[in-house]
């Protein structure tokens, strides 16, 4: 016989119902959904240049795909939720592959923050192009906090995976111009990298360094999103 819910029951679901926070529940969209999403295109782009340049190794491991769980690390998503910088699970590459291994190797690293700058920037237009269309309604609101996070979260992305430490893209940028011997070196320590990553991030030794890039570089792209609003104004508005 099916369960079937009483009228107290039910008012006792509309009350549950009616003191949800949904603002929170918001919040938390706002970051995950731009968070996967950066990191999703940030390890493609990676496994997609490689496989360019000869090397089918992540693709054979199923990482060419939009498929954010394939490429979701859960530590690196925690500080891309709490700290807005932070990373994903490393994609593949076999470097001898290639035909130049170390050229090769610092393209495909550079790949993935290349990558999140171009979201930055596309996100920015896209917040100037729906600016005005938006911004008098509350969903439209959020749909704009949600460009912009996306193009700030991105933008740090990018800054943060420059870092030439281990396992970020900049220690494999800087295995182009160092000796083998010191590469193979500093690449033993890769295995602890995400664990001193997260103190550093967690302590904020890179907090005020790391914002300042950051900042920088935000506010000399919001030129970006100027220029879309003013098309929108120009063709519609005015």
């Amino acid at each position: 016989m099916p369960y079937i819910l009483g009228v107290a029951q039910i008012s006792g679901l509309s009350s549950i119902w009616d003191g949800w926070d949904f603002s929170y529940l918001l919040s938390i969209l706002l970051g995950v959904i731009p968070s996967l999403l950066c990191i999703t295109i940030h390890e493609l782009s990676h496994g997609y240049i490689a496989f360019r340049l000869g090397d089918d190794t992540a693709k054979r491991a199923g990482r060419l795909t939009l498929n954010p769980l394939k490429h979701l690390d859960p530590i690196g998503l925690l500080m891309m939720l709490v700290f807005r910088v932070g990373w994903a699970k490393p994609v593949p590459v076999n470097m001898y592959r290639f035909k130049n291994p170390k050229r090769g190797m610092a393209v495909t690293a550079l790949a993935g923050p290349v990558s999140n700058v171009l979201i930055s920037l596309v996100f920015l237009l896209l917040y100037g192009l729906l600016y005005i269309p938006l911004l008098r309604s509350p969903a439209g609101g959020y749909m704009l906090k949600m460009l912009a996070l996306t193009a700030e979260m991105s933008l740090g992305l990018a800054v943060f995976n420059l870092i030439p430490l281990p396992p970020l893209d900049g220690s494999k940028v800087l295995f182009s111009v160092i000796s083998d011997k010191a590469y193979y070196q500093l690449m033993r320590y890769e295995r602890y990298g995400s664990a001193v990553l997260f103190i550093l991030v967690a302590t904020g030794v890179f907090g005020k360094p790391l914002s300042a890039v950051i900042n920088f570089l935000y506010i000399h792209m919001l030129p970006i999103a100027q220029f879309g609003c003013d098309v929108v104004y120009k063709l519609f508005y005015k």
